[in-house]
């Protein structure tokens, strides 16, 4: 907790969990509730069965790495850093290593935890990281079946830029991109 700040106990009361869907990826809950005020309810969540997890790759120059793909639950193309889901039962670092492999060809010495952030804590349980990769070494790339990726070298400037104007849309690539900025300074 922040200095200061006195986390309060949960008056929420879950009556009844039922387990609604369920694939590889995703659970789908509903609770019969009472919430705060005391009044009974039903609550929808999402469990997530990975942690989600970006890379900044960072050369000397300052530039980085995106990539860009067609989001099929937005039905539109999104420019992102280089990311993907992480299973519980595997090492943080080791999957954000696989994915920014997987994704960019790029291997890295040099990692450094950048974020923690709960993606929609109203409806979700989703956790998501974000590192920055540096001292970098190209290789081929390594896509996953579902990828259809085209990856770009730019100015991590350009790339605050693409984030101001609203051209990255993708919530973890936004505060990434922003906390790194803050960090350097720009």
């Amino acid at each position: 907790m922040f200095a200061g700040m006195k986390a309060t106990p949960s008056r929420w009361q879950t009556l009844e969990s039922k387990k609604i869907y369920h694939n590889p990826w995703i659970e789908v809950i509903e609770d019969r509730i009472i919430n705060p005020s005391g009044k009974p309810g039903i609550y929808g969540k999402v469990i997530f069965k990975n942690r989600a997890v970006a890379i900044v790759p960072l050369d000397e120059d300052l530039n980085t790495w995106i990539v860009g793909q067609h989001r099929y639950t937005l039905n539109e193309y999104s420019w992102e850093l280089p990311m993907g889901g992480v299973p519980y039962d595997e090492d943080l670092l080791q999957g954000a290593q696989r994915e920014l492999l997987e994704e960019t060809g790029i291997s890295a010495a040099k990692w450094t935890p950048l974020l923690k952030m709960h993606t929609s804590n109203s409806v979700t349980d989703e956790l998501a990281y974000c590192f920055i990769a540096e001292d970098l070494a190209q290789g081929p790339t390594q896509f996953d079946d579902t990828e259809d990726i085209q990856v770009k070298k730019l100015p991590f400037k350009e790339v605050l830029g693409l984030v101001m104007r609203g051209e990255i849309t993708d919530g973890l690539s936004i505060c990434g991109i922003l906390k790194l900025a803050r960090k350097l300074e720009l």
